[in-house]
C-alpha cells in the first residue's frame, strides 16, 4: 500500500510539472505573411553578425531580465524608422518566445520582422515572420516593398475546417490548412490580399503589380 502511495504521488509531480511546462510554452496562432507585416513596426533584410547573452533590467522582484543581443547588418528596410537597425533583441528561450536559433557567422540572409525599440533596435519573438530569405517565394519578396502594405486595411481569416466564408467585403478568406493540409501553402506564397476600389478586399497573385482593371473591382 505504502508503495502504491509513493507512486501515485510520484505521478501526481510528473503531471504537475508536464503541466507547469506546457503553461509555459510558447503558442503562436498562425498568420499569413501579409498578417506578420502589417502587424509589425519593423521588417527588414539582414545577416546576422553577432549574439551575446546581456542584462536588461530587473523585474518586479529585482530579479535580472536576461535578452539575447544579436548584432545585424541591415541589407534593406521594407517598413519601419527613418534609420539603419544595428540591433534585434529577444526573450533567452524558445520556450518564453524567443528566437534563439539565427545563424551568427553573417553569411546567411534573413527577413526580419518585429516590435521597434529606441536608438536603433528592435524586439522579436518566434511569432514574428523570421524566415531565410531564400526560402522566401518571389512573390513574397516582391510583395514586402508594397503589395503587403496595400492590403494592411484587409483582414485576412483562416479557414480551420469547412464550411468557411468571409463576414464582410473587407475580408480575404485563407484556406491553405483545408486545401493542403498546411499551414503555409499556396495562398501563403503566393497571393496577397488587396484592397480595391469599391472598398472591398480579393485575393491577388503575381509577381507583376495589380492592374488597374483589378484594383477596380476585376475578380482575381
Amino acid at each position: 500500500m505504502k508503495s502504491v502511495r509513493s507512486c501515485i504521488g510520484t505521478l501526481v509531480v510528473l503531471v504537475l510539472f508536464r503541466v507547469g511546462e506546457i503553461a509555459e510554452a510558447c503558442s503562436c496562432s498562425p498568420v499569413h505573411p501579409q498578417q506578420a507585416f502589417c502587424n509589425a513596426d519593423v521588417v527588414i533584410k539582414a545577416k546576422v553578425v553577432g549574439k551575446k547573452e546581456v542584462d536588461s533590467g530587473n523585474d518586479i522582484y529585482g530579479n535580472p531580465i536576461k535578452r539575447i543581443q544579436y548584432e545585424i547588418k541591415q541589407i534593406k528596410m521594407f517598413k519601419g524608422p527613418d534609420r539603419h537597425i544595428d540591433v534585434v533583441f529577444t526573450a533567452p528561450s524558445s520556450a518564453v518566445c524567443g528566437v534563439t536559433n539565427l545563424d551568427t557567422n553573417g553569411k546567411k540572409e534573413y527577413l526580419i520582422s518585429g516590435k521597434a525599440e529606441a536608438n536603433g533596435k528592435m524586439h522579436v519573438i518566434l511569432c514574428d515572420l523570421i524566415m531565410p530569405w531564400e526560402s522566401m517565394s518571389a512573390t513574397q519578396k516582391k510583395s514586402l516593398s508594397q503589395r503587403y502594405q496595400m492590403g494592411c486595411d484587409c483582414k485576412i481569416t483562416r479557414c480551420a475546417t469547412f464550411p468557411c466564408e468571409i463576414s464582410a467585403p473587407e475580408e480575404c478568406l485563407w484556406t491553405d490548412w483545408v486545401t493542403e493540409k498546411i499551414i503555409h501553402g499556396r495562398q501563403s506564397d503566393h497571393y496577397a490580399c488587396i484592397k480595391r476600389g469599391d472598398g472591398s478586399c480579393a485575393w491577388y497573385r503575381g509577381v507583376a503589380p495589380p492592374k488597374k482593371e483589378f484594383l477596380d473591382v476585376e475578380d482575381p
